[in-house]
């Protein structure tokens, strides 16, 4: 880790034939699923475009997250760059992967009884709560964040847990499956607000530290002049405020639609009720 910052880390695009391999093999499944398997075993008349799209942008987003100079601001120098990586994982690719996922591509993955009753019980808000919050925070524990960034098969590992466990976390929220279905709007709503305060868990720690707590961080090239504590504040912020204004902009907005159709419903129960007088 010693050694002197330099500029050319934002020009060095990473190529990890893992992540190459795996997110093409991601996205060959999908447009095979969506395309020769579909028509092969009637899953569905079309595909919609924009699901597609959707899913294709989720695949993007996680390549940019991994390959890109990010990654290796994130592992060789910054805590609050490989904070914001994370974000870029959980809070943006896995919704669009599950918003760009048909639920007719699902289905029959679901068939086998001990699937279904595995997958109900993973998705159900309480699980995916709990799963979310405890793996995310059990990353953070020092030794095992060293340890991610000393062994790259670690490291992949965590990524894909993260992306994962991100998908279940936002299942009850976008869920397109009748089978799987997603919250009732108050429920969403609670949801998102237990969400936003549940990350204090890890940022209050890091946040308030007056130490670095990860020797990675401790050891390596100062970037922009900012001391291991400070980023380490920085990544803690970005976690908590990134975090939390989504899922709050999401309350708000569910709040709306809730609001707007129980008004619709008021005004549709007393036009039938004028109408019957």
């Amino acid at each position: 880790m010693a050694g002197e910052f330099t500029g050319a880390v934002w020009t060095h695009w990473h190529g990890h034939p893992d992540v190459l391999i795996g997110l093409a093999a991601l996205e060959a499944a999908y447009l095979l699923g969506v395309g020769p398997l579909r028509e092969k075993y009637s899953l569905a008349d079309s595909v919609d475009p924009k699901q597609v799209a959707t899913f294709t942008a989720g695949v993007l987003v996680t390549l940019v997250a991994l390959v890109s100079p990010l990654h290796v601001l994130g592992d060789d120098y910054l805590f609050s760059a490989h904070m914001v990586q994370h974000m870029v994982l959980m809070l943006l690719a896995a919704p669009l992967l599950i918003m760009g996922t048909p639920d007719w591509l699902l289905r029959p993955l679901l068939r086998p009884d001990w699937v279904f009753r595995t997958a109900r019980v993973t998705v159900h808000p309480i699980m995916a709560f709990a799963l979310f919050n405890v793996i995310f925070s059990m990353w953070h524990l020092p030794s095992l964040y060293n340890a991610t960034l000393s062994f790259q098969g670690l490291h992949i590992f965590q990524h894909i847990l993260l992306l994962a466990i991100s998908v279940i976390m936002w299942w009850p929220l976008l869920s397109q499956m009748p089978e799987l279905p997603r919250l009732s709007d108050p429920g969403q709503m609670l949801y998102l607000f237990v969400l936003s305060v549940a990350s204090i868990i890890v940022f209050a720690p890091l946040a308030f530290a007056r130490h670095p707590i990860y020797d990675v961080y401790a050891a390596a090239p100062r970037v922009w002049g900012l001391s291991p504590v400070v980023d380490q504040q920085i990544g803690a912020i970005i976690m908590k405020v990134g975090g939390g204004m989504l899922f709050m902009t999401l309350f708000i907005m569910t709040f709306f639609r809730w609001f707007g159709r129980e008004e619709a419903r008021a005004k549709s129960d007393r036009a039938q009720l004028g109408t019957s007088s």
